[in-house]
């Protein structure tokens, strides 16, 4: 019986590829183009995916002996999923594999946003010292809102409880249950945004979460505020976040 053939597209952990190859034939082009690909996926049983790799209908339609998509990842948002299951192909992610490293990452922008770290570092490497001008704030007894609690917004809800924030969290599908045993408050998006002093994203994109932050979000939020977003950039209607930013809407 031949092995499969199982083309890795982006960059993944050596071991990972190692592991793979144990049972199956790996090739590994982590530069394919779009075009290429479309040439290329006919002969596989198998893709392996991060974010820059789309594995769209058209690219679908021309694997006739694809089996499985693979997303290296959280998120399928670059996968046509209602493709893939139209032909049988099996699509997988791996949701835990990033949980811890994107919450830490998260907090990071938060404390660099309420540090003025990033503008500090860059006025003293210019040969400045204006300490007055980036006093920032603490996090202790702020409020965070945390748009989505799946296993992301969870972490991050563990790891802000040590700062002393106030958490507020914005996610229909939360049981009452669960929020009471990580001990935040649930509400909805609008007096999460109106009183959240900074604000973090963690969502998939999907159609009804495109653009969820927009004009008239950005109206609701504090002029101090600050707002995160390690999740996914459409989420973000990026044109009314630049007007917000210059007009002064949110910090």
């Amino acid at each position: 019986m031949s092995r499969m053939k199982v083309l890795i597209a982006d960059s993944i952990n050596e071991k990972g590829i190692s592991e793979l190859e144990e049972v199956a034939e790996v090739v590994v082009n982590t530069t394919i183009t779009p075009e290429e690909l479309l040439d290329a996926i006919k002969d596989f049983d198998a893709i392996v995916v991060r974010s820059r790799t789309k594995v769209t209908r058209e690219v679908i339609e021309a694997a006739p002996r694809l089996k499985i998509i693979a997303r290296a990842g959280v998120g399928v948002d670059n996968v046509d999923v209602k493709a893939a299951t139209e032909r049988g192909i099996m699509v997988i992610n791996a949701p835990e594999s990033t949980s811890i490293t994107v919450a830490e990452h998260s907090i990071g922008l938060m404390l660099a946003l309420a540090r003025k770290i990033s503008i500090a570092d860059r006025s003293v490497k210019e040969g400045k010292w204006e300490k007055n001008r980036f006093m920032g704030i603490e996090l202790n007894g702020k409020t965070l809102g945390i748009i989505g609690m799946g296993r992301i917004g969870s972490q991050v809800v563990v790891r802000t409880k040590a700062f002393g924030m106030d958490i507020m969290v914005y996610d229909p599908y939360i049981s009452k249950e669960a929020a009471e045993e990580m001990g935040v408050t649930v509400t909805d998006l609008e007096t999460l945004l109106r009183e959240s002093d900074i604000v973090t994203i963690h969502v998939p994109l999907t159609p009804e979460t495109r653009h969820l932050i927009s004009e008239d979000e950005f109206k609701l939020m504090k002029e101090t505020a600050f707002i995160v977003n390690c999740a996914r950039g459409g989420i973000i209607d990026e044109d009314a976040l630049y007007r917000a930013l210059n007009d002064g809407e949110i910090a």
